[in-house]
């Protein structure tokens, strides 16, 4: 299965959240920390084989957890002025069905830990991978100068173990689901980046150092988010020339092509309205939302309250010899606009 994410955003993550393929964290998540690698495997909700890949993977357990979050919280921001706001509720539900929603969950999953795997092995969180190992790049010297190139390379390679995709034959939901995956990991790879640092006399280019490095995670999400906003309705087609399924788009799609793109996320079925509760979300009663912006969709023709509240914040700020900041305390009226029942 895909992502799971949370309320409403920003959030406190509990502990609970969970990310579709991936684990979900155990009930004893903020301990974990402090205890053996086998103890933290065991806290995560795992199969049989990924725990035992997960107690061979000194720091993946973490690593793990990082991308959950990550996952979360870039999904919570990227949705957080639509219906469906990646909300923890109803979401064994949704995962059951093949929604766009589902297929940018599983993107976003993928995407997570791909990036949060990449980046662990260059931070050298993770004991069986280290710096990226392109070509003419030095581990030795990378490390010297700080710049440890991600190692996506490894991190893509460990994935495919992880998950353990395997041939689906037919089956036209395990096609998309592991079509949307990897959309998500190929939206990590296109932030792939080459950057190079000059060292030298007067900043002299005598020794140049160059690593790969990961564009932040937000540039994926929005990435991701376009890609869900242009997603494919597909179907399953026999290939006579090749014998096997694929999937198909309508006729008319992107100029008469019979087959999504391999950068396209994918679904099968439309997706509810999510405006009332129901058991793919608690609807959007409540919401806050944007009168200019998202109020109308949000929304689904009920109307708003408006509501005026006062803030305070800090204005008036002045430098002070020698060394600190001075603020008054001011406020101002807000107004909020809140969907109706």
């Amino acid at each position: 299965p895909p992502l799971t994410v949370a309320v409403s955003f920003p959030c406190s993550l509990t502990g609970r959240e969970a990310l579709s393929h991936f684990p979900a964290l155990g009930p004893s998540a903020g301990a974990a920390h402090a205890k053996g690698q086998a103890k933290q495997c065991e806290l995560l909700q795992l199969s049989r084989r990924q725990r035992r890949l997960c107690r061979r993977e000194p720091g993946l357990a973490e690593t793990l957890r990082d991308a959950v979050r990550l996952g979360i919280l870039e999904c919570q921001l990227q949705f957080r002025s639509e219906r469906w706001n990646c909300s923890l509720e109803g979401r064994a539900s949704l995962l059951k069905r093949g929604f766009k929603e589902t297929a940018f969950l599983y993107a976003v999953s993928a995407a997570a830990l791909t990036h949060s795997l990449a980046r662990a092995c260059s931070a050298g969180r993770m004991e069986r991978c280290s710096c990226d190992d392109s070509p003419g790049l030095e581990h030795r010297k990378a490390w010297q100068w700080g710049v440890c190139g991600d190692n996506l390379r490894y991190s893509t390679k460990f994935l495919k173990k992880f998950l353990g995709q395997k041939r689906v034959g037919k089956d036209l939901r395990a096609r998309v689901d592991i079509h949307n995956t990897n959309v998500g990991v190929k939206a990590v790879r296109k932030g792939l980046k080459t950057t190079c640092k000059c060292h030298g006399v007067s900043g002299s280019c005598a020794v140049r150092t160059c690593w790969k490095q990961l564009s932040p995670f937000h540039e994926v999400g929005r990435l991701l988010k376009l890609r869900y906003d242009a997603a494919v309705k597909v179907f399953s087609t026999t290939n006579d020339a090749v014998g096997r399924s694929e999937l198909a788009a309508p006729q008319g799609h992107r100029q008469g092509s019979a087959s999504p793109r391999s950068t396209d996320l994918v679904y099968v079925e439309d997706s509810p309205s999510f405006c009332r509760p129901s058991k793919y979300s608690l609807g959007t009663a409540g919401r806050s939302c944007s009168r200019e912006g998202s109020c109308a969709s949000m929304c689904c023709g009920r109307g708003y309250n408006t509501q005026s509240r006062l803030v305070t914040f800090s204005c008036h700020c002045q430098v002070q010899w020698c060394c600190y900041v001075e603020c008054q305390q001011c406020m101002q009226e807000e107004v909020v606009y809140s969907c109706k029942q």
